[in-house]
């Protein structure tokens, strides 16, 4: 009874990293209790942080070092124990067979059992493999080492993942505040913006309300003094009447009176129905346009511009800006005869998938641009001599632009005049106008290979849609397509910083 109790009170100062009595036992936070040496050694390998925290080898809770304290009353336990012999009654028990009462010598390999030799030739271990503890025992300890250190590594492993989960949180603990404070600075600007929106429409309202009141109480001094003449005038009349016949003959044969020439002075008037009046614009609309916006701008790709087939056209050295440049006199390749294709592909080829990129068009008084099929440029020629544009033939320039041709494309004309060209079942496509509210500076294009649409979004304008393709028969490969038409002014490539 007093020996068990004794190895219950062992166990309890024995340290969780060695497995021996605590040598100069120091305790944590936690309460748990390591030899100053094995705390030590384990604490070069639990870092859990950057602000130097550690963590307890037992319960994983994260401690100071320098909250590392010596526990002096588990230490005089530690002392008393080691003082305290087993009695060789206790020990010899230890070593004996429970069945036999015979010392155990023998290991049972099959069964995973020390043994006495009556065990050994017993029923139960007549056909296993024995050998003698001695011998067994060193090759046990290098399963158990490789054992060991097989968990030292694992242990390791998962150490320093914590230490990755934990920068990862920090790191995204760190944007997502950054995006917090971003998004109630735009929203403190927008308030602000509102609010001086707000203080110039009312400043505008009683600026009006008093030119008005002016004008009024004007016409109303003017029609008490029209008031007091005619009043005047009035009693004057009155005394003629109320006088004698002859009084009343000589007003007669004398001047006219007043009343017969007096004009009254209208007051101004104020048309309603011709007045400014304020209207609220639908934030709630833009605000959902330009969220779409922000969504679509997540799969932005890096476009470059290939080589262009035309002599006239231009690419950057840095293959993001395509432009016309020609020493011929300048004319509208909209309109024109003599057609040239100024058409420029874009990479990467896509195949799947879906993706974003914008372009700069500023300044530009025509150009063409969208997607097309990667092979469509070697598919479709166009005569150089298209006929006479008066007859309707300049109409062919557009023939190529058709969804049925692998093109799926918006263009620009004349400065103001945009168009996209959608399929028709002739020869020519259906030009469609576009009516935007805002004019086109930069263009987002929005391809979902897998839901088969193209959208064109007016960048300039929050995002509001200009255009949208559905049920698009893609080909295999699908390119960014550009066209700086006759305009030397250059289309360019946007950044997501820009």
């Amino acid at each position: 009874m007093a020996s068990g109790i004794l190895m219950n009170i062992q166990e309890e100062v024995t340290c969780p990293i060695c497995l021996e009595l605590l040598t100069e036992p120091l305790s944590l936070d936690c309460g748990h209790s390591f030899c100053q040496a094995c705390i030590t050694a384990n604490n070069k390998e639990s870092i859990i942080g950057q602000e130097g925290k550690r963590s307890c080898p037992v319960c994983r809770v994260s401690f100071e070092p320098g909250n590392l304290r010596p526990n002096r009353h588990v230490a005089n336990i530690v002392q008393r124990l080691r003082e305290v012999k087993v009695s060789p009654e206790v020990e010899q028990e230890r070593n004996l067979c429970a069945h036999h009462g015979e010392k155990l010598q023998l290991f049972c390999e099959q069964d995973g059992k020390v043994i006495c030799w009556l065990c050994e030739r017993s029923q139960e271990h007549r056909a296993h493999n024995t050998f003698l503890m001695e011998e067994i025992a060193p090759e046990y300890q290098k399963k158990l080492q490789s054992c060991l250190q097989r968990l030292k590594g694992k242990k390791q492993e998962a150490e320093e993942l914590e230490i990755k989960v934990r920068e990862e949180m920090s790191t995204w603990k760190i944007q997502i505040e950054n995006e917090i404070q971003n998004v109630q600075g735009k929203f403190t600007q927008l308030r602000q913006i509102l609010d001086s929106e707000e203080m110039k429409e009312l400043r505008k309202l009683k600026d009006e309300l008093g030119v008005i009141l002016k004008e009024l109480a004007e016409s109303e001094n003017d029609l008490v003094q029209e008031k007091l003449l005619v009043s005047n005038l009035i009693s004057d009349v009155e005394r003629h009447l109320q006088g004698s016949t002859m009084e009343l003959l000589q007003v007669r044969l004398g001047k006219e009176p007043q009343s017969e020439t007096l004009a009254l002075k209208k007051p101004k008037s104020f048309p309603k129905e011709q007045r400014r009046v304020f209207r609220v614009p639908d934030l709630r609309q833009t605000l959902h346009v330009f969220n779409e916006l922000t969504d679509v701008q997540r799969y932005w790709v890096q476009v470059t511009l290939n080589s262009p087939k035309s002599e006239n056209v231009v690419i950057s050295p840095d293959q993001r800006q395509v432009r016309y440049a020609s020493s011929d006199q300048c004319y509208n390749a909209y309109w024109n005869d003599n057609y040239e294709d100024f058409g420029v592909l874009g990479s990467p080829v896509i195949t799947s998938g879906r993706h974003y990129w914008e372009v700069d068009v500023s300044k530009k008084s025509a150009w063409i641009l969208g997607v097309c099929g990667e092979k469509c440029e070697d598919i479709m020629k166009l005569p150089s001599k298209l006929g006479n544009c008066g007859n309707g033939n300049c109409q062919n320039v557009y023939s190529r632009y058709q969804p049925k041709n692998g093109y799926w494309v918006i263009g620009l004309k004349h400065y103001c005049v945009y168009n996209a060209f959608d399929a028709s079942s002739f020869s020519d496509p259906v030009i469609l106008p576009l009516s935007l509210s805002v004019s086109l500076h930069r263009v987002g294009v929005f391809l979902d290979y897998e839901a088969h649409t193209v959208l064109f979004l007016n960048v300039t304008n929050h995002g509001f849609p200009i255009c949208q393709f559905s049920s698009c028969s893609f080909p295999q490969n699908i390119v960014p397509y550009f066209n700086p038409m006759n305009c030397g002014v250059p289309m360019t490539l946007c950044s997501p910083s820009c």
